[in-house]
């Protein structure tokens, strides 16, 4: 531990080798040795000690919409990566939509940087966006560091970032395959979706209808098929159906390069619980039933779902109308996500060490950034959160950080208090208290 400028001890450290009594050398923005708990403090070092509870190491989220820069007033670099530090998150990358411009192209990425440059309180990452008309725009962006393509298979939403049809998902592919990028997709049928009841309404019932499993299912095989196809890789966005797993795994054990996130809302909140006009809720694809998430936890022990990210997608609350056909459909998580996946977990027999391996290691692995990220280890950025997992709190919104405090957990009584949040080294919240934005931008290694 010689040359040290900071240790952090904890009773309760959460390593790759398993949770332990340790000490955490660190120098610089770098971990340069995990040691026993009771290891001599060089002179000169600065000694943090958090008794008993457990630092982890910072959370990756590697699905957030930040919206910015266009949509601002939905959300912003700020409040959102203020939210995501709050919540023990210390890195995320950004969707390409739904800011304007949307990341399609290197000026737009080049404009999305600018924006984030002085704003960021945490590390940020990039996605580019694969539409009909940028093929020629993607080998480009992958130069210019993002760390992989979103495309849509069905409307996405918002005009600026139309979805691929079967034709042009196979161009994209076929490109993005040739320089061995990553296509993440969400992954829904549009036919499927028309032909679904569309009542609208406040009747929570009817808008899981207008949603149906088999949208997903069918939309995923496409991909899988197309994946097998070009050799490519791909990732499942968001999945929600249970009844698409036995696809996944098939695929997989075919030697198709495919892997899978689901989303704390779907592991923690089902169809039965949602009242009819709490449009909070809404999300596409949708809370479904509880038999549906017991079968996506059990995936998620198996293996067959990698990970789980937050597809924090939030918006103005006028926009949350009591209208399911026509409310904006978002969940806005960050500051929530560690909380809520560790009251669910715990209550079905997990650990946190199951939690940093689905929110952690698994998603710094997805953007190739794991040299780096997602583990207390030498080398690796002094990434880490630091929490009480069995101190609880009431969901209150307007303790919430990110810009617009609409949330489908208010109300609710959580386990896991995050006490602090340090990024490469310097405890940027504590307490509620937040340091000046001291994020990097980061590139596709």
């Amino acid at each position: 531990m010689s040359g040290a400028e900071l240790v952090l001890r904890s009773t309760r450290v959460i390593t790759p080798e398993g949770t332990r009594a340790a000490s955490i050398a660190v120098t610089g923005e770098k971990i340069t040795a995990v040691l026993p708990y009771d290891a001599p403090v060089p002179y000169g070092a600065r000694l943090e000690d958090v008794g008993d509870h457990v630092v982890l190491p910072g959370l990756v989220d590697t699905h957030v919409h930040v919206n910015d820069p266009g949509r601002t007033e939905w959300e912003g670099f700020w409040t959102a990566t203020r939210a995501a530090a709050a919540g023990g998150i210390t890195t995320l990358v950004d969707m390409p939509l739904n800011s304007i411009p949307p990341t399609t192209t290197v000026e737009n990425l080049r404009t999305k940087r600018e924006v984030a440059a002085d704003k960021a309180h945490i590390d940020v990452g990039f996605w580019g966006g694969a539409l009909p008309d940028n093929v020629k725009d993607l080998r480009p962006l992958h130069e210019a560091g993002v760390f992989g393509f979103k495309a849509f298979l069905s409307p996405s939403g918002v005009d600026e970032f139309p979805h691929l049809d079967q034709e042009q998902l196979a161009r994209s592919l076929a490109e993005i395959a040739a320089f061995d990028g990553l296509l993440i997709v969400h992954a829904e049928d549009p036919h499927h979706l028309a032909a679904a009841p569309q009542q609208g309404g406040p009747e929570y019932a009817h808008f899981l209808a207008s949603r149906p499993r088999d949208a997903e299912d069918t939309a995923i095989a496409t991909l899988l098929a197309q994946a097998k196809r070009f050799n490519a890789r791909v990732h499942v966005l968001h999945l929600s159906s249970s009844d698409a797993l036995p696809l996944i795994a098939e695929a997989r054990a075919d030697g198709v390069k495919v892997t899978v996130e689901t989303c704390p809302h779907y592991l923690t909140l089902t169809a039965e619980e949602v009242p009819d006009g709490a449009s909070e809720f809404k999300c596409c694809p949708p809370i479904r039933e509880a038999a549906n998430q017991d079968l996506l936890w059990q995936a998620l022990a198996d293996g067959t779902i990698d990970c789980v990210v937050t597809d924090h997608s939030p918006s103005t609350a006028d926009l949350k109308t009591d209208d399911f056909a026509t409310a904006w459909g978002g969940i806005a998580g960050l500051q929530l996500s560690l909380p809520a996946m560790w009251t669910a977990a715990r209550g079905r027999g997990l650990g946190l060490e199951d939690i940093v391996r689905w929110m952690s290691v698994r998603t710094a692995a997805l953007v190739g950034l794991e040299a780096r990220k997602g583990a207390i280890a030498p080398g690796h950025d002094a990434d880490f959160a630091v929490l009480a997992p069995d101190e609880t709190f009431t969901v209150d919104p307007a303790a919430l950080q990110h810009r617009n405090r609409v949330t489908a957990y208010a109300g609710k009584t959580l386990y896991g208090v995050v006490k602090s949040t340090w990024l490469r080294g310097t405890r940027v919240v504590a307490d509620g208290a937040f340091t000046d934005p001291k994020g990097q931008l980061l590139d596709r290694a």
